[in-house]
């Protein structure tokens, strides 16, 4: 224990439970030894003490199973290094299934699983229970195994980290408590305690459920709330080991491990229970919240199911203790938007012990290299906005999101709770003409559209959902005559200003200094040549860029610019999405359409492709953007908010008779996905280069003055492409791919899909999917192997193209993207 009090430090970190304890490990680690750390109580007294501690390693997205994966390995290293015991026990975890649509799901974790590296085997109901002898199985369809999953001992893990850091040069101080957070010109500069202020470079806000509490001292939104959660321990029952895997049965929503012969057992029940609404008390320390039997009963009922001794054991101990929950159930990292030099990692929904390790090394290397050193969107900070920290929002989504753990992850599932949250100027008129939307960035966006007596309402399967005819028709529409799409959820961001020009062509990797009218599609890169987004810039003046970008990027594409515009520069940069609605018009009859409506010429000749200009249509003004995502003629037009419903209802009486059809976002992934577009977040990443991506066109290695990761993009010119996105059709034309699925060469994992639709054009499903081989990933060895899609266990011919599937008419131009995807 440290007895000086410092004044200054280079890192300061607030709250010592496992994540804080790991971010300070892994810094000094890094060579950064002026760190202090500050816990209000004890170490790991607020939620991690009474933390499972279930260690799964795969998750939904490769990169977060990547972290999980280093967790283990850390932890089962850490008690040689420290010396103290972490509790890391390499017992492996059994997933059942008690439905047939439970084990396609695990069929198609497996396959996921192996596509990630992750050892797993799909077993028999008899084979789990011979790996778990107290399970009874005679409801089971199924089950995986997976043999690196683990458990660890949440305080000894933390202690063992604090050790680690301590022998590093970090200093750790309990029993002090943090009042407020200082700052100057948009900097973090140290924090004020009860036993003083010290100064410090960094402050990182580790605080579990009291991290909203510390970012709302600096106005940072750091969007959680807390959720009673509980588990019991029993005493000793037959068949219980010390070296029994961890169980979980999903479908009864409860999870298993032992403890001293007996089992923890909890779960995740469908509708959770928020706690704190009126804040989290400052001394709740090592503390739990009053038993509640009858939230627990449908864990209780479950578990009598599964493991029927239970009705006979001792409970030993009921812990209900509170832990945090974000809005999406993934947990909050990174560098504020709000303040520079404020780094967050709270918002763990359960997952902390699983996700520490790899969590807090991930964090630690953001703060000393100034950016992230891999994909990290999933749980990047950035993907929250401020009304995200809204409390009444939070209140009512952390009731489904705890129970998100177990529920069924449909593909495309959409969130309830909460919503409408956004609407565009077109939400009360899409409603009425059967319109089911789902949700990103908080807007209320159309997915597809019922009609002819179809119900209104989206029916999750794994197999071909009921709209899957619905959206047929709105692709035929478009790709024949012309489809109507609200994209009024893009983000729209107003560079302006005498050094706008020179400010963004640094930052983007095409060259945006063209003459005023011209619309450019560029990516933003980091040091490491990957895609920090992707977007498109439209010249409106001299001194005047309108940016449009993805849904779900607002916060941070603005951020990304704004801190790469230099700090003396004449440039001013405005969100001003909520200030325009987006219109998409696209098809081969889009330009008849239009032209019954506007006074401007329209011809190739007059309004080119990758050009806007502003014109009339019906009563209203709009930036009419000539641009596609779907491989068709059309327009997107940029509409001030107050003309967007006339002129939707001017387009509509113009093009009733020429077939014009309201489209959705399900519809516009799969016409993206038949041209091979490639969409931001899902083939596009800060791991993948323009090279990788097929988008080395979109690059100008020569304009004047480079651009942020030139050296980086340029060096990887002319390499073998080791890595490739790659478009794939599959030759029968029944299975629904949806992602995550892997992909197989002469029966070898070779990737995974990143995105995948049914193409009703090209008549089967498509999708673009990672590939990778080390000598490289090109025609002839895409042509020269036989290439399969794993489809929860099937597997199914696929075939490979390096250009689109679908490309009979349409805009004949190089594929130009737009970082728009259904989620």
């Amino acid at each position: 224990m440290a007895s000086t009090f410092p004044t200054q430090a280079r890192v300061v970190i607030i709250g010592g439970g496992v994540i804080g304890c790991s971010v300070a490990y892994h810094l000094t680690k890094l060579g950064w030894t002026d760190v202090v750390l500050l816990e209000q109580g004890q170490l790991s007294g607020g939620t991690t003490w009474h933390a499972a501690g279930l260690v799964g390693q795969l998750r939904s997205q490769s990169s977060m199973t990547t972290l999980v994966r280093y967790s283990t390995e850390l932890y089962s290293r850490l008690e040689a290094e420290t010396g103290l015991a972490t509790g890391w026990k390499n017992c492996g975890s059994v997933t059942v299934a008690r439905t047939e649509d439970r084990m396609t799901q695990l069929k198609r974790t497996a396959a996921s699983a192996r596509a990630q590296g992750v050892a797993v085997e799909v077993i028999s109901p008899e084979e789990a229970g011979k790996l778990w002898p107290p399970m009874a199985i005679g409801d089971l369809v199924g089950a995986v195994w997976l043999p690196g999953d683990g458990k660890a001992n949440p305080t000894d893990l933390t202690q063992s980290l604090a050790k680690g850091a301590r022998t590093g040069g970090a200093r750790i101080f309990e029993r002090v408590r943090v009042t407020a957070i200082s700052t100057k010109d948009g900097r973090a500069t140290g924090v004020s305690t009860d036993r003083g202020h010290i100064a410090a470079e960094i402050v990182v806000n580790c605080a579990g459920q009291w991290a909203r509490k510390v970012g709302q001292m600096c106005g940072v939104s750091v969007p959680l709330h807390s959720a009673e959660h509980m588990y019991i321990v029993t005493g000793k029952i037959d068949g219980v080991h010390p070296d029994l895997p961890v169980m979980r049965d999903p479908d009864g929503y409860t999870y298993y491990k032992e403890e001293v012969g007996g089992l923890v057992m909890g779960g995740f029940e469908p509708h959770a229970k928020p706690w704190g609404m009126n804040g989290i008390p400052d001394d709740f320390e090592f503390a739990l919240l009053p038993d509640d039997w009858d939230q627990f009963e449908i864990l209780m009922e479950n578990a009598l199911v599964r493991v029927p001794q239970l009705g006979d054991a001792e409970v030993k101990k009921f812990y209900n203790g509170p832990e945090s929950f974000t809005p999406d159930n993934n947990f909050i990292l990174g560098e504020a938007p709000e303040l520079k030099n404020f780094f967050v990692g709270a918002g763990f929904n359960s997952m902390g012990i699983a996700s520490a390790g790899g969590a807090g090394r991930a964090l630690a290397e953001w703060i000393v290299n100034g950016e992230q050193t891999m994909d990290l969107w999933p749980v990047d900070i950035r993907r929250f906005a401020p009304f995200n920290n809204n409390q009444s929002f939070l209140h009512d989504r952390v009731k489904e999101t705890l129970g998100l753990h177990y529920a069924m992850p449909w593909p495309n599932r959409e969130l309830d709770s909460a919503r409408p949250l956004r609407c565009s100027p077109l939400y009360e008129r899409l409603k009425a003409k059967g319109a089911v939307f789902g949700s990103k960035m908080g807007w209320e966006r159309a997915n597809w559209f019922a009609s002819g007596g179809e119900t209104a309402e989206t029916e999750y399967s794994f197999g071909r959902q009921n709209w899957h005819d619905a959206v047929g028709r709105e692709m035929k529409a478009t790709r024949e005559a012309a489809g109507i799409f609200d994209q009024s959820s893009f983000a729209k961001l107003l560079l302006q200003g005498r050094d706008a020009c020179a400010s963004l062509n640094r930052i983007c990797g095409a060259d945006i200094d063209v003459e005023v009218g011209r619309s450019v599609y560029t990516g933003l890169f980091n040091a490491r040549g990957g895609y920090e987004s992707d977007l498109t810039v439209l010249r409106l003046a001299p001194d005047r860029f309108l940016i449009v970008t993805g849904s779900a990027q607002p916060v941070r594409d603005f951020d990304w610019i704004a801190r790469n515009i230099p700090a003396d520069a004449k440039a001013e940069l405005t969100d001003v999405t909520s200030a325009y609605a987006v219109i998409g018009l696209m098809g081969p009859a889009s330009r008849d359409i239009l032209s019954r409506i506007t006074s401007a010429e329209l011809s190739d000749a007059a309004f080119p492709f990758a050009t806007n200009r502003q014109i009339d249509v019906g009563y209203g003004t709009c930036i009419a953007n000539r641009m596609t995502y779907v491989g068709e003629l059309g327009w997107e037009l940029i509409v001030p908010v107050e003309f967007a419903a006339g002129v939707y209802d001017a387009l509509f009486a113009a093009g009733g008779a020429s077939g014009l059809t309201d489209a959705g976002y399900y519809a516009l992934e799969a016409l993206r996905l038949e041209k091979g577009y490639r969409a931001w977040s899902r083939e596009l990443t800060p791991d993948i280069n323009p090279w990788q991506a097929g988008l080395g066109f979109a690059v100008d290695l020569k304009k004047p003055g480079g651009f942020i990761g030139k050296e980086a993009v340029a060096a990887a010119k002319g390499q073998p492409i080791t890595k490739r996105v790659v478009q794939f059709t599959l030759e029968d034309t029944e299975p629904m791919l949806w992602g995550g699925e892997l992909v197989l060469r002469n029966g070898d994992p070779v990737g995974e899909v990143r995105s995948a639709a049914y193409g009703h054009s090209l008549g089967r499903s498509v999708a673009l999917a990672y590939v990778d081989h080390a000598k490289g990933v090109d025609k002839a060895f895409l042509s020269s192997g036989e290439f399969e899609i794993d489809l929860a266990g099937v597997r199914h011919r696929a075939k490979g193209h390096l250009s689109a599937a679908y490309d009979p008419t349409g805009e004949k131009i190089r594929p130009v993207q737009r970082p728009e995807a259904a989620e």
